[in-house]
């Protein structure tokens, strides 16, 4: 690697920066100096910069190198970005990180590209791989996890049932969750014990599927997957738990992302994230929304606008529909054409009542609590539109920034309702490539398709927005959500709306900047101005000067939180210098507290 300053001009640059400095300048001496590569403020006043400084965790100084030259002591480190991309650190939209660990955890179902699953035999055999590597978790929990099957991308166009599973184990129960999170299948032994049989009620807002013999086959819906999902889980130890949430903090890290979110969570889960953050585990802040509809209390008395130990309560979330690409997602229109037994007309159904909707709306509104509410399809998006409208109504108008999570259907009028009533939409433009040949063809036809995730309806109305990969819906791939925002391409090759694609900057500003606004920390996070926290991505191109079709193989190389190295790559850039006193040898050093991965 290339030393970032050469002996003869850093000692002539020394001379000069001491000369020329003001006394102020001369008394702030930088911890780090970044330079050597491309710097992406998404700073409007001034997007590019060629250097930044820091200092206690914390931007500095942003410019030329030169005018930087000022900070620099005998104790300043110089961290060459040896000609790589370096933006602020990705702020989490929307995701799970402490279920995202069951992700990194359980046996990879994925499709290609982020997987090898195709059919039901090849979804078996990495059952059975997940099993042989994994024996000791397996008598551990007396549990199997698989995750991320999509019967949209197997085969026989189907979910798994109890037979299948039952052909890997017939004895240790099996739980495979489907990819959107909102479906999952069980074996009989996993079945028998969430105590599921043709005598089970089926929960409100969830459905339990049966075969013909009247017995259920195994395959759970929404509510009723759920159910049995904590059930089966409950096996886990809190340090089993713990894991789950160390493994998503990492991943998170690894995609570049310094700000996460566990965007529906328990009393019990944010307990487990502020423990293990409390014990050091967790390197990335994590903003947690509780369920508006388990434990209000509980939000009340631990909302925080700051973070302790790195975790803080942001405030609460709300679900009122389900998966679009399973088909639970709450339409204002019947499904296009629908795969499975599906009665005439059907539209999906919402998991939450419209009483429980303005209810929830309503509480948040009147106690100022921030209040994310994930809606797909245009049903449930009416539900949260007339339920904020008649909160407003009641309560008048604050800052209390309302975010609709998803929105795949939205209509045009409702995103005309989002800026009316100041709704901050974080959409899910990573459907265009993992779902968008399903929704043209399946659920909503392909006329609507072209307005799945509609970055551009919104940008039309100069509205900010955030963009999420749903984590553990997909992998948290930062990269991902950057491409598909742009190009919105899908598996096929097709292009899906192109009047919806956005610009890179734009696409860039929705990860960092805006989704900073969302969090109510845009004066703290999303872009690099002097005074905010020292949170940086380090990439291995510039995405503003790569062909938008090249975004999703550009690599995440480093991370690094509050001026801290916390993920790097194996070819990730050299580990920061000090920069020596005139004379001395240079001296390798990591930074303090990093780990290389």
């Amino acid at each position: 690697m290339r030393q970032l300053f050469h002996p003869m001009s850093q000692a002539l640059a020394l001379s000069l920066s001491t000369f020329f400095a003001s006394p102020t300048q001369a008394q702030v001496i930088a911890d780090t100096i970044y330079s050597g590569g491309t710097i992406l403020t998404i700073d409007d006043a001034s997007p590019r910069a060629e250097a930044l400084a820091t200092k206690d965790g914390r931007i500095l100084a942003v410019g030329p190198l030169a005018d930087l030259l000022a900070h620099q002591g005998e104790s300043t480190r110089a961290y060459d970005l040896d000609g790589r991309t370096m933006l602020p650190g990705f702020v989490d939209s929307h995701g799970h990180v402490v279920m995202g660990g069951l992700q990194a955890l359980s046996a990879n179902l994925l499709a290609p590209p982020d997987g090898e699953v195709t059919d039901i035999a090849s979804l078996q055999e990495a059952l059975r791989r997940w099993i042989a590597d994994n024996q000791d978790a397996i008598d551990a929990a007396n549990l199997i996890v698989g995750f991320g099957y999509d019967q949209s991308q197997l085969a026989e166009l189907r979910h798994p049932t109890k037979d299948d599973l039952d052909a890997v184990s017939a004895d240790v129960p099996i739980i495979i969750v489907h990819q959107s999170g909102h479906f999952g299948a069980a074996n009989s032994a996993a079945l028998a014990k969430a105590d599921i049989t043709k005598r089970t009620p089926v929960p409100p807002g969830g459905i339990i599927r049966y075969g013909d013999d009247g017995e259920p086959d195994g395959v759970l819906e929404e509510n009723a997957f759920f159910l049995a999902l904590g059930t089966l889980l409950g096996g886990i130890s809190e340090e089993g738990f713990k894991d789950f949430a160390r493994a998503g903090a990492k991943l998170w890290a690894s995609f570049g992302y310094t700000t996460a979110q566990e965007g529906r969570a328990t009393p019990q889960v944010a307990a487990i994230a502020r423990e293990v953050a409390t014990e050091g585990g967790i390197d990335v802040d994590v903003v947690v929304y509780p369920d508006v509809l388990v434990d209000r209390d509980f939000i009340l008395a631990n909302r925080s606008d700051t973070y302790e130990n790195g975790v803080r309560i942001g405030g609460a979330k709300l679900t009122i529909d389900g998966s679009p690409q399973g088909f639970t997602a709450l339409r204002d229109r019947p499904y296009y054409d629908p795969v499975g037994s599906y009665p005439p007309g059907y539209a999906g159904y919402a998991s939450a009542s419209p009483e429980q909707v303005v209810d929830a709306i309503d509480w948040a509104f009147e106690n100022d609590v921030q209040i994310l509410t994930h809606a797909n399809g245009e049903g449930a998006s009416d539900m949260l539109l007339a339920a904020i409208d008649a909160a407003e109504k009641a309560h008048g108008p604050a800052d209390r920034r309302p975010v609709l999570i998803h929105g795949q259907f939205l209509r045009e009028d409702q995103v005309d309702a989002l800026q009316r009533l100041d709704v901050f939409p974080s959409l899910f433009p990573m459907h265009t490539f993992y779902w968008g040949d399903w929704h043209r063809d399946r659920t909503v036809g392909p006329v609507n398709a072209e307005n799945i995730s509609p970055t551009g309806w919104v940008r039309q109305r100069g509205m900010m927005f955030g963009t999420h990969h749903d984590a553990p819906v997909a992998f948290p791939d930062s990269m991902r959500v950057l491409s598909a925002t742009v190009t919105r391409r899908t598996r096929s090759g097709d292009i899906l709306g192109p009047h919806q694609r956005v610009d890179v900057m734009t696409a860039l500003k929705a990860m960092t900047l805006w989704s900073a606004y969302q969090h109510f920390e845009e004066d703290e996070k999303g872009s690099l101005e002097v005074g905010k926290v020292a949170d940086f991505v380090i990439l291995s191109g510039d995405p503003t000067s790569v062909d938008p079709e090249a975004l999703d193989s550009l690599k995440v190389v480093a991370t690094i939180k509050t001026d801290r190295e916390i993920y790097r790559a194996k070819d990730g850039p050299q580990k920061a210098r000090l920069v020596p006193p005139v004379g001395h040898h240079v001296l390798d050093v990591a930074h303090a507290a990093s780990r290389e991965n």
